[in-house]
């Protein structure tokens, strides 16, 4: 099950987030998503010599703790996607696939004149959009 999903900026700025648990998890879940940016940035800083995931923009685990499965995408202008999950048996096809959706919903989202370059997503469509594709995963990973 996810648990949060979140965007963040090329500067580390939080763009976008949203917890689907009991809000007293909320300030949690707020700090392993910070903590995930240390793990995101090394990654990136220094990548593994392999040619083909030089590029790649899934990130892959992150890093796992007692209770989450942390995972993180990497788009081309920098901005980045984290999503926590209570489920330790996610196949890394779901989390691409989840990320690809998630990554055409942000998109959108920003593609909206009135939306100002950099600062917090407000959009309720995005908001619906994001939640119906986590509702989305947690059938695709049960069936």
């Amino acid at each position: 099950m996810i648990v949060c999903v979140a965007v963040v900026g090329h500067q580390n700025n939080p763009v976008y987030i949203q917890s689907f648990t009991e809000a007293d998890d909320a300030l949690k879940l707020h700090h392993i998503v910070h903590c995930s940016l240390d793990v995101v940035d090394e990654r990136v800083n220094n990548p593994k010599k392999s040619g083909p995931t030089l590029n790649e923009t899934f990130l892959g685990l992150l890093y796992p703790t007692e209770n989450y499965k942390v995972y993180g995408y990497l788009t081309n202008t920098k901005v980045k996607f984290i999503l926590v999950t209570t489920d330790l048996d996610v196949r890394d096809a779901d989390v691409r696939n989840f990320f690809r959706r998630f990554h055409s919903a942000y998109v959108d989202a920003v593609s909206n004149p009135f939306h100002v370059p950099g600062k917090k997503i407000t959009s309720r469509t995005f908001a619906e959009r994001v939640s119906n594709i986590v509702k989305s995963f947690g059938l695709s990973s049960a069936g």
